[in-house]
């Protein structure tokens, strides 16, 4: 789309606002937005300044001017706004015009052009299932002398024998016990109905929506694939319209791994697969999956890589506390058709040569899609470069029953890190898969993980309320 086509929308809609959006290291979008009247031809070349002082982890305040250039691709009509509003995705760059390689959106277009240098395929296309929660209320604090949350919805167990005005109603979702029920349980299909009508004016291609496993109003949308960076715009895009719309009916929702102790925790299970032209890589009738040596060797990158990658994406310290046995987490570096203990999986059900794919199930939605989605693949382009098969590394198949197999049978399984400075340690020790072709720097690296060690290190130097359970009468 031109920049004209964008202006001929703007008049054409009546748009009053432009707001120009880019993303930081953490996933957070942030905008600018300028009269319609103000938005020309040279918008589109010259960019909207910033402070990029401001945003963490871009730069310092001797060197704070910094442009973003909007990309005419990406204009949506914003459905929030009381004013009319487009929406446009931007890059950043430096005031001399130089691509600022610390921008996610920039890296995830590196990514893709390193793919075609690479000479692999031409397209790899990415399709996340990123689940959230949407609860009735939210509460909490982290102070010197006091540290406590609290979330609730109608929906939660808990509420079976609360008194509510009008009486309880019951039909509450049983713990662990919210994968697909119909209504009255599932209170929020009529929410989730408007959230994909919304994302669907937007420009997504919605495929299904559904209650989650978990009580308390755990929900899913799905939507098309696409390639690596439009994949990541729509994501942001379904993050935004998602909590929006909760808002709207006064509800918050929620992408955080794990709200809620003792059930299952909201993960990003990312799909993926690579084409050269019209032609599908990573199928191979016969196979195991019907999966070609390339998409063997693709796992084998992934798995191989996985410590490091965590850190991109599972990048919070709540992401941990989903990565534990026992919640259809996958914790296990393995591989396997149609085990959702094992951190790939590979979809058989109702697959078509041009739909066979992996499932790098590990991933949530704290991370930020550009940044995840870019490292992953970069890991499994390694992967295929060195010729990594994941049955000689000892990643798989593993086609049993993760959860009934032996001690001794589980401890030959190798885990995911245990907690986020683990992964961060991991990322220091092998990057070099990342910095191929200049996707990633080294600069970049060294930054985004001292961001996160700042992270962990706020979380874990506070004193836990836990803690005085097991502790304070000693």
């Amino acid at each position: 789309m031109s920049a004209q086509n964008v202006l001929n929308i703007i008049k054409e809609k009546g748009i009053e606002w432009v707001d120009f959006r880019f993303v930081d290291l953490s996933g957070r979008a942030h905008h600018i937005s300028l009269p319609a009247s103000e938005v020309e031809e040279e918008t589109f070349v010259n960019g909207v300044a910033f402070d990029g002082s401001s945003i963490p982890g871009f730069k310092g305040i001797e060197e704070s001017d910094m442009v973003m250039l909007p990309d005419t691709e990406t204009v949506y009509v914003d459905p929030f706004t009381a004013h009319p509003t487009v929406v446009i995705m931007c890059n950043i760059y430096t005031p001399d015009g130089e691509r600022y390689d610390r921008d996610p959106r920039s890296i995830a277009q590196k990514a893709e052009e390193y793919l075609q240098t690479a000479g692999v395929g031409t397209t790899a296309y990415f399709a996340p299932e990123s689940e959230f929660f949407i609860f009735d209320e939210v509460r909490y604090e982290s102070g010197q002398n006091s540290s406590s949350y609290f979330v609730d919805s109608e929906e939660a167990h808990w509420n079976s024998n609360r008194k509510e005005e009008g009486g309880n109603l019951g039909f509450k979702v049983k713990h662990k016990g919210g994968y697909v029920p119909v209504g009255p349980t599932d209170t929020q299909q009529d929410i989730r109905s408007e959230m994909c009508r919304l994302l669907m004016e937007a420009g997504l291609r919605i495929e299904r929506h559904h209650h989650e496993v978990a009580t308390a109003g755990q929900g899913e949308i799905n939507f098309r694939f696409d390639t690596l960076t439009k994949t990541a715009d729509n994501l942001m895009k379904y993050k935004y319209i998602v909590q929006n719309t909760a808002n709207s009916y006064g509800k918050v929702a929620t992408f955080m791994p794990k709200p809620l102790f003792g059930d299952n925790g909201s993960g990003m299970h990312v799909h993926q697969s690579i084409f050269n032209g019209s032609e599908p890589l990573f199928y191979e009738k016969g196979g195991y999956g019907n999966l070609s040596e390339m998409a063997m060797n693709y796992i084998g990158g992934i798995l191989y890589h996985a410590p490091a990658l965590i850190a991109l994406t599972n990048p919070s310290t709540n992401s941990f506390k989903r990565l534990v046995p026992g919640y259809e987490a996958p914790v296990n570096l393995a591989f396997s058709k149609g085990n959702r203990s094992a951190a790939v999986r590979i979809p058989v059900a109702a697959v078509t040569p041009k739909g066979c794919r992996i499932e790098f199930r590990t991933p949530d939605s704290t991370a930020n899609p550009y940044l995840a989605f870019a490292a992953m693949l970069m890991a499994g382009l390694d992967g295929i470069k060195k010729k990594l098969d994941p049955r000689a590394l000892g990643y798989g198949p593993l086609d049993k029953n993760i959860y009934e197999m032996s001690d001794e049978e589980k401890g030959e399984i190798r885990s995911v890190p245990g907690t986020l400075d683990e992964a961060l340690s991991a990322l220091e020790a092998d990057y070099e898969f990342l910095t191929e072709g200049g996707v990633f720097t080294k600069d970049f690296i060294d930054n985004y993980i001292g961001l996160k060690r700042d992270e962990a290190k706020a979380v874990a130097i506070r004193i836990h309320p836990h803690e005085y359970s097991l502790y304070f009468d000693l």
